[in-house]
């Protein structure tokens, strides 16, 4: 979910209004993300959406009748979920970050793109001057309160599905998950591939993993069948820098 080349607006409130207008305006992808999500979702199925930001993913989930826990800590993207979905009685609203370890993060906020704000201070030294991220200002460190994956099964059940888009911070989600879940996504940068690399070895060591990956926004998964972790992870070394974030998709195999 990371488009940090576009025109930043000024203020929070424009930035959201931006978010808002291109996830889920007319434009947005949603028939085909809605084909995405549908080859790992089903109806009634349970959908954590870690990092929600204005609940684009929520809202597909939705669509096809599955269950949702929505985590976001940011402020201004956790309000428009509430405003968005906040009545609708299947979707759990969670202003907290995922970590490792239950307690707080700190929280870098860029509040003139709040997509790429980030609990990663790794990620955020590592935006300074590459290409494709010139102009980006992480200007805010918020404290927010933290939970994990294994935390959130405990209290809302096993997910059909994880979807974990946070900005350098998916191996630290990773890290607080202990057993295999069916399916789930995380997101990865060209600027973070060490972070996506710890991502692929968490998931080998708690079971047998295939994986798939789409590009940027594609909704278009790249290989059409499940390939093994080094060749998962050849192929995202592989990426040139410009190529910027995709997410990659990992089934349980029987």
């Amino acid at each position: 979910m990371i488009r940090p080349t576009m025109a930043r607006p000024k203020g929070t409130a424009a930035a959201i209004g931006r978010s808002l207008r291109l996830y889920r305006g007319a434009e947005a992808p949603a028939a085909a993300m809605d084909a995405l999500y549908r080859r790992f979702v089903r109806p009634s199925d349970l959908v954590f959406d870690v990092g929600a930001h204005v609940g684009d993913r929520v809202a597909a989930f939705r669509r096809l009748g599955a269950r949702v826990v929505a985590l976001e800590p940011q402020p201004g993207p956790a309000r428009a979920l509430r405003l968005l979905h906040g009545r609708d009685p299947d979707v759990i609203l969670v202003a907290a970050a995922v970590s490792d370890a239950a307690g707080e993060v700190v929280f870098h906020l860029n509040s003139a793109n709040p997509t790429v704000s980030s609990a990663c201070a790794d990620f955020v030294a590592g935006a300074a001057g590459a290409p494709g991220w010139e102009g980006q200002v992480w200007d805010r460190r918020i404290t927010v309160p933290a939970t994990t994956l294994d935390r959130l099964v405990a209290e809302h059940g096993r997910p059909a599905f994880v979807k974990i888009d946070v900005e350098g911070f998916e191996d630290r989600v990773l890290a607080g998950l202990s057993v295999p879940l069916p399916a789930l996504s995380f997101e990865f940068t060209t600027i973070a591939r060490d972070t996506a690399l710890r991502c692929l070895d968490r998931l080998a060591a708690l079971g047998p993993y295939g994986f798939d990956v789409a590009l940027g926004e594609s909704q278009a998964l790249r290989f059409g069948r499940l390939v093994g972790r080094d060749e998962m992870a050849a192929h995202l070394v592989a990426l040139p820098m410009a190529a910027n974030s995709g997410d990659v998709y990992a089934v349980l195999r029987a």
